[in-house]
């Protein structure tokens, strides 16, 4: 899934170069580094990407290797639920029998020969039962910004990896909740990676969302036609695959993931994910930081950034734009983008 627009990442994320086109946690794009990890299990040649009309071409620059075929394109998000099912009804016409993996192509995941690991046992698990396959990442923290997996009853192991089963999901919660789940050792982080039969998606699809299995089945039964396709997306709601199908299904499983992951949410996961000098800043492109704390200053011009006497910042140029925000106001950044557009449309 490629088609989010990334604008916690604004202004080096824009409509035409979001950020799972973007190097932020190494030097190659995110999606290169999401492909990367998974082509020893699944070949490129089976491998689809899922994203904006307007980003099939980027993309296609980043990855030319994709055929165009492998490029399935959204007039428009309708968010997760129309992403996959779009991409279950091309897959179940080329093989009805097959196992589909979901995977967001804007995280960070190491070590990928666990992540792989991992994968193959939720695809043996989908191809020998009817199940719906999440996984779920072990977490490292009480974290607040990521919804939650409720485990239940073991359900079958391979090795060392265990499945659960799924007592159920829980949404972003407050502080104190977040360490009673840390420390309760019961939740896991819902990573939004997936893994599932085509046959198993699709009935589960028909039965508990018909509204969008139908506009799907018309994508399915109409391949390539753009005006089906538009007129299924605008009669659907927006919503997730977890409130459409997961949340009330009554065989989906949890892999427990012993991962190092990131969603990569926003400037503040570079904190994260990339080497922090000795005052605690993250410096990436030319720039002379003077006494300067837990700062991250991002240039990706020609020109030089300097900060003198400042921390907790985030400070980033990109373009001819030049982005300064204290780092516990980054959730208004919507916000801020909203006042950039009325007066200038084209920095957004």
């Amino acid at each position: 899934m490629a088609g989010g627009r990334g604008e916690r990442f604004w202004p080096l994320s824009r409509g035409d170069r979001p950020k799972q086109l973007l190097a932020l946690n190494s030097e190659r794009p995110l999606l290169v580094e999401t492909l990367d990890r998974i082509t020893s299990l699944v070949p490129l040649e089976r491998t689809y990407i899922v994203t904006g009309d307007h980003l099939a071409d980027p993309i296609h620059r980043v990855v030319p290797e994709l055929g165009p075929d492998q490029i399935l394109t959204e007039p428009c998000g309708r968010n997760t639920c129309m992403a996959i099912g779009l991409a279950a009804a091309e897959i179940g016409q080329r093989d009805p029998d097959g196992v589909m993996l979901v995977l967001s192509s804007d995280h960070r995941i190491e070590p990928a020969d666990r992540l792989r690991d991992i994968l193959s046992f939720g695809a043996d698990l989908a191809q020998a039962r009817d199940v719906l396959v999440t996984i779920g990442i072990t977490p490292t923290r009480a974290e607040t910004g990521y919804g939650y997996i409720e485990t239940g009853e073991p359900f079958e192991r391979k090795g060392d990896l265990v499945s659960l089963e799924v007592a159920g999901f829980k949404e972003k919660p407050e502080p104190r909740q977040a360490q009673i789940y840390y420390y309760g050792r019961k939740h896991l982080w819902n990573a939004g990676m997936f893994v599932w039969s085509i046959r198993s998606i699709w009935k589960a699809l028909e039965m508990y969302c018909p509204v969008h299995f139908q506009a799907l089945q018309k994508c399915r039964d109409h391949p390539g036609d753009l005006t089906v396709r538009d007129g299924g997306y605008r009669d659907v709601p927006d919503i997730s695959i977890d409130f459409a199908v997961l949340e009330k299904a009554n065989n989906v499983v949890t892999i427990k993931a012993d991962l190092i992951w990131d969603d990569v949410g926003s400037w503040l996961a570079l904190d994260r994910l990339r080497r922090r000098d000795p005052e605690g800043n993250v410096i990436l492109g030319d720039v002379v930081a003077m006494d300067t704390t837990e700062t991250v200053v991002f240039n990706d011009t020609d020109d030089v950034i300097a900060t003198l006497g400042v921390s907790d910042l985030v400070v980033v140029r990109s373009g001819s734009i030049t982005f300064v925000a204290h780092k516990s106001r980054l959730g208004q950044i919507r916000a801020l983008i909203q006042e950039v557009a009325g007066d200038h449309p084209d920095l957004v």
